[in-house]
């Protein structure tokens, strides 16, 4: 007995093994917030990053020489628009809170706070002073994209009226404007079909030639998206629009690229023909985009001093960390220092 025992016991079914540990995933990389600029052709949502086409952070040879083109035009304007030794060209921004505050001062108007663009620019003896005027345009409160998307807006007729006639200036001597432009209260995100970002660049694309229309003599058009707004304590602008926005500026620098080629230009942009004075050449200005206190490959990082309490409005802090890259930005371009430094020549 004991060896049949013996015998189905050496027979049995060895035990079933453990069923496998559950594999814990973090979020696909597709979907990671990664700034534009160290996405490059790595994708979000499907959608590739870097600030131009192919995932890469310069221009195109095609979009370079047509910016460099439109670069060497700006020359000192009379306010009728004619050549003159002793005309001006302004150099000015448009958008809403946060961009017065960077660009300039919270209350819009001079004296501006030596942190911001304009008061490091007035302090700064290589910046040329002489025949470039820079001019605050952006407005606090609600002046997101969609009221600038007229030529007929407010924001043109207060423009003229309360920041160049004051200075002798007219809008035929505005050649060069930074918009950092949004959507107020965005609720779609990517990858949507209706997201914000999409409507974001239908807006843009709209201001781009209602810029065009209302100055005439208009250049060159230097595009910023949002700062980080991991920090909101509201639902005005909280992430992740405010990164997706990003998207809305390089697809729209994308469609006007893409048109000038042959292609037609998408249905969100509109057309954005410079050469047929559709609306101005468009590139990026400083990205200013980055994960909170994750600093991007460049250093950027944004921390919850840098914002006031709502979490997305700039403190001093933040608007220093954006004046400064402003100023750097414009003073070593190639699309922009040899008509904003001293002793510089665009050729």
């Amino acid at each position: 007995m004991i060896g049949a025992a013996a015998v189905a016991i050496a027979c049995a079914s060895p035990p079933a093994p453990p069923p496998p540990r559950p594999v814990v995933k973090g979020p696909p990389t597709d979907t990671v917030k990664v700034p534009l600029t160290d996405l490059l052709t790595g994708t979000y949502f499907g959608n590739q990053g870097g600030l131009y086409p192919g995932g890469s952070n310069q221009l195109p040879p095609d979009h370079d020489s047509a910016v460099r083109a439109r670069r060497n035009t700006i020359k000192p304007l009379d306010v009728n628009g004619d050549e003159s030794p002793f005309g001006k060209y302004v150099l000015l921004s448009i958008g809403r809170s946060n961009a017065t505050q960077e660009w300039c001062s919270a209350t819009t108007r001079p004296p501006c706070a030596p942190w911001t663009l304009m008061g490091r620019a007035a302090a700064d003896i290589s910046v040329n002073h002489y025949t470039m005027v820079i001019v605050n345009g952006a407005d606090s409160g609600r002046q997101d994209a969609r009221t600038w998307a007229s030529a007929t807006s407010p924001n043109y007729e207060r423009i003229k009226t309360a920041r160049l006639t004051p200075l002798g200036l007219s809008e035929n001597q505005v050649q060069v404007i930074w918009a950092e432009l949004d959507d107020f209260s965005p609720v779609y995100a990517l990858p949507a079909d209706s997201a914000d970002a999409h409507i974001l660049m239908s807006n843009l694309g709209q201001v781009m030639r209602a810029l065009r229309t209302r100055y005439p003599h208009l250049q060159l058009v230097f595009l910023s998206s949002r700062l980080y707004a991991g920090y909101s304590t509201n639902d005005q602008w909280p992430e992740p629009f405010a990164y997706e926005q990003g998207f809305a500026v390089k697809w729209l620098i994308e469609s006007q690229i893409t048109e000038m080629r042959g292609t037609p230009p998408s249905p969100w942009a509109g057309s954005l023909n410079y050469v047929k004075k559709a609306a101005p050449a468009i590139v990026w200005g400083p990205y200013l985009w980055a994960a909170g206190e994750k600093p991007r490959s460049d250093g950027l990082l944004w921390r919850r001093t840098d914002f006031e309490a709502d979490g997305t409005t700039p403190s001093q802090d933040g608007e220093n960390k954006v004046g400064l890259a402003l100023l750097n930005f414009f003073k070593t371009s190639l699309y922009t220092r040899c008509w904003f430094v001293n002793g510089q020549y665009c050729l």
